[in-house]
């Protein structure tokens, strides 16, 4: 997984609406890059709802939130939907962002282990390099726990 002081990887992928979002778009800016496993679970749609109840704070932090799960772009825009979500949600069907981030990896669940996406976030600055990074993520306070990394 990638660390603090490393430069995050560009990426160019489709969002919810279909159009290309990239890292590189957003010089100049502070970037949350958080990576979860699947639209609408339940640990999923708490960190999704964490970021979506801190988003005025953020934005006044002048970070930009994005997304980003192997779930379809149709998937997301039905995600964002249901649960008002104002920020990007990106679509990396073939992991290949996933897996540059260091988000790819061994999980274990009810004692089986399976490789799948490993809840994680990351703070970019404006130069595109990583201030942060989060391994483990608990997806319950996520949105305040990046809110004062962002202090």
């Amino acid at each position: 997984m990638l660390q603090a002081g490393e430069n995050a990887p560009d990426f160019s992928l489709p969002d919810d609406q279909g159009s290309t979002i990239s890292l590189n778009q957003f010089r100049g800016k502070k970037v949350v890059v958080y990576f979860y496993p699947k639209d609408d679970t339940p640990g999923c749609t708490k960190e999704a709802c964490s970021f979506r109840d801190t988003y005025k704070q953020l934005l006044d932090k002048g970070a930009v939130i994005i997304g980003i799960s192997a779930d379809t772009p149709e998937s997301h825009a039905r995600f964002k939907e249901k649960y008002n979500l104002p920020f990007y949600l990106l679509s990396d069907t073939g992991k290949t962002t996933i897996k540059a981030f260091g988000a790819w990896g061994i999980k274990k669940m009810y004692g089986k282990e399976h490789e799948g996406i490993l809840r994680s976030t990351f703070i970019v600055d404006e130069q595109g390099k990583i201030v942060k990074a989060f391994p483990k993520v608990s997806p319950d306070e996520h949105g305040p726990e990046v809110l004062a990394a962002l202090s």
